[in-house]
């Protein structure tokens, strides 16, 4: 990334005020930034960082109205959303960082592979027989590819993935270091001897356009069908997903979130940091669930919001947590004060 001010400007359809011709060649935090960085304000707790910032150019809103003066040596570029332009201009800074195409010496691709000539592949990739990567796809070191997998144009899988046999990854995802795609699901069937036999794993993994995969974390192929992970789906670091569960579009998990086998969760749903899910249920469109819930039970009404464990409908839960200090008040707590005064 290196572009004047105005250049910039021009780029997000932003209008500019102050110095034009000053060059942005790095991004940084408004309280950091030094000169030739691009920062942005969007929250009002920061604005007072504006005024002392280094940075050469900053992000504001149209309708942002400066309380002090300014610097002389900074630009403003007046956008509809200056976090949202932002977040476009890191995509873009990015995108510019991406390898060059060609594939590293020491990776191996097998000859029935195809792999698009606008493809990059890195240092000690292992793409298997019969794989299919399309074009302008970053295939990051130590990445293995099994066999028969088919990943989408411009997907970037970074460092140390693994996508196993057959599994599928749609156009422009990204997926993060450490993940692992297609393993085996958790399927034994205990036998006459009270050991437990190993039902094999013979489906796939499917995950649809313009994902996002985080770091070390798990989608479990199917015992028999696809695993699905429909387009825009979001998952954060440390999540585990079993077999046979299906993600409807749109939905954002966050960390450490685990998934039990055949659960549906529908479209646009938004899931806190570690919630557990039973399996075999369903949660309808829409839902969204706090940090550190456990569903066991099916959703069924869509948009709605739940909390704890077992989950509840939010305000259900916030009256149960009211009385409960209550009623622990009322029984230990003003026994104790009681105690106290008497005894002094």
């Amino acid at each position: 990334m290196e572009l004047t001010a105005k250049a910039l400007a021009d780029r997000i359809g932003g209008t500019i005020e102050g110095p034009t011709d000053l060059t942005l060649n790095r991004v940084a935090k408004i309280e950091d930034a030094e000169k030739g960085s691009l920062t942005f304000l969007a929250n009002k707790e920061y604005e007072g960082f504006i005024y002392t910032t280094g940075a050469s150019a900053a992000l504001v809103a149209e309708d942002f109205t400066p309380t002090q003066d300014l610097p002389q040596h900074l630009a403003i570029i007046r956008v509809r959303d200056p976090y949202t332009a932002f977040a476009g201009v890191l995509q873009w800074a990015a995108a510019s960082r991406a390898h060059p195409a060609g594939i590293a010496p020491n990776a191996h691709v097998d000859p029935t592979a195809e792999v698009d000539d606008s493809c990059y592949i890195g240092p000690f990739a292992v793409v298997e027989a019969g794989a299919k990567i399309e074009a302008g796809c970053q295939i990051h070191s130590h990445v293995s590819i099994g066999r028969g997998v088919h990943i989408g144009s411009g997907t970037t899988v970074h460092r140390q993935v693994a996508v196993l046999d057959d599994c599928t990854i749609g156009p422009d995802c990204i997926v993060q270091a450490g993940a692992v795609i297609g393993s085996d699901g958790f399927g034994f069937a205990p036998n006459s001897t009270g050991q437990y036999d190993k039902v094999p794993q013979t489906g796939n993994v499917t995950i649809g356009n313009g994902c996002e995969i985080g770091a070390a974390t798990t989608i479990d192929r199917a015992t028999l069908g696809s695993t699905v992970i429909e387009d825009g789906v979001k998952l954060d670091n440390q999540i585990q997903i079993a077999h046979n569960v299906k993600i409807g579009a749109n939905t954002v998990i966050a960390a450490q979130t685990g998934i039990a086998g055949s659960t549906t969760i529908g479209a646009n749903c938004m899931v806190g940091g570690q919630v557990g899910f039973a399996g075999h249920i369903s949660v309808a469109d829409g839902v969204k669930i706090a940090a550190q819930s456990g569903i066991t039970k099916s959703i069924t009404e869509p948009n709605s919001v739940w909390q704890g464990t077992p989950a509840q409908p939010i305000k259900a839960y916030q009256s149960q947590q009211i009385a409960l200090r209550k009623l622990i008040r009322a029984l230990v707590l003003d026994r104790i004060d009681a105690l106290e005064q008497k005894l002094s």
